[in-house]
Parts: structure tokens; C-alpha cells; sequence
């Protein structure tokens, strides 16, 4: 008997994702080492002046962290450990939320 992916899928709300995806950071950074390029290159992506909404989402990631507002101009390797674990968490939090949007959004008339 074939098996199918929603009769094998488990249902987690956002924090269990959340957390899931933290563990699994972890486990990465164990196999493969940090990702400090590719997290310098998203900030430098972020902070792009021809997009001010890119930049707004960057703030929210950072608020998400708890990292003081004076910090939010740092380059990322001057970030303190603690503080890229939070960055880190922040975005695996709003990756776990943004996958239980809705579907199939509409904007208002």
C-alpha cells in the first residue's frame, strides 16, 4: 500500500513549528557549519534602499528578536551570539506563522 503525504503529515500550530524548525537549525549548524553569508546577504537584500517595505520587514524581524532599535543598523557580524540566535529564532518563528496563512488571500475592493 502506497502511502500519501496527508495521510502521514502531522498538524502543529505555530509555536510547535516554531520550535521544530529552531531544532533543526541546530542540527544544521552541526552538520554544516553557520550561515553567516547567506544570513549577510539577506540583510544587505533587506536594507536595499529601492525597497522602503524591505526595509520595514527587516525592522519587524529585528522587534521580533528583541534586538534595541540601535542595533538594527549593526552588520550582521557585529551582532552579538545571543543576538544572531534571536535573529535566527525570529525568522524561523515568522517562517512557521507565514506557512499557516490562508490559502488564497484577496485585497478588499
Amino acid at each position: 500500500m502506497a502511502y500519501k503525504a496527508e495521510s502521514i503529515t502531522v498538524q502543529m500550530n505555530a509555536g510547535q513549528r516554531a520550535s521544530a524548525l529552531n531544532h533543526i537549525s541546530v542540527l544544521r549548524t552541526m552538520m554544516y557549519g553557520d550561515c553567516s553569508s547567506e544570513l549577510n546577504r539577506f540583510i544587505a537584500d533587506m536594507r536595499n534602499q529601492q525597497a522602503e517595505q524591505n526595509g520595514r520587514a527587516l525592522s519587524a524581524i529585528y522587534f521580533l528578536a528583541n534586538i534595541s532599535k540601535e542595533r538594527h543598523v549593526v552588520d550582521f557580524s557585529e551582532l552579538t551570539s545571543d543576538e544572531k540566535t534571536a535573529l535566527i529564532c525570529a525568522m524561523n518563528h515568522l517562517k512557521a506563522v507565514v506557512s499557516l496563512f490562508p490559502k488564497n488571500l484577496t485585497l478588499p475592493n
